[in-house]
């Protein structure tokens, strides 16, 4: 005889683990902000040019915005371009040793 499943068990895990996602998303949303400097602009003017920036329909425009953040997160131009400072305004690691965005190298 098998042994019956326990649902609300399964669902209280997968409950947890999307909160756990959630809560990496926005933290590292934050370290985003944080890292490209815009944590200097006050929440009204970042929140207006967000939605600027999902509202624009150019996708010449957008394709710009895309290959500036690429090329923000390669490691040799962005330490580069920034100088020493950029050390002083990224944000360390979370405690489980990641790095954000789903970066895997350790650029200095």
């Amino acid at each position: 005889m098998r042994k019956p499943r326990d649902f609300d068990s399964e669902l209280k895990t997968l409950a947890d683990k999307a909160k756990q996602l959630k809560e990496r998303q926005v933290r590292q949303f934050g370290e985003l902000v944080v890292a490209t400097g815009a944590d200097a602009l006050d929440a009204d003017q970042l929140a207006g040019a967000l939605l600027e920036a999902v509202a624009t329909k150019d996708d010449a425009t957008k394709e710009g915005w895309r290959e500036r953040g690429a090329a923000f997160f390669r490691p040799a131009r962005r330490s580069a371009a920034r100088g020493p400072q950029s050390r002083a305004r990224s944000a360390p690691p979370d405690a489980s040793g990641s790095l954000p965005f789903g970066r895997t190298d350790r650029a200095s």
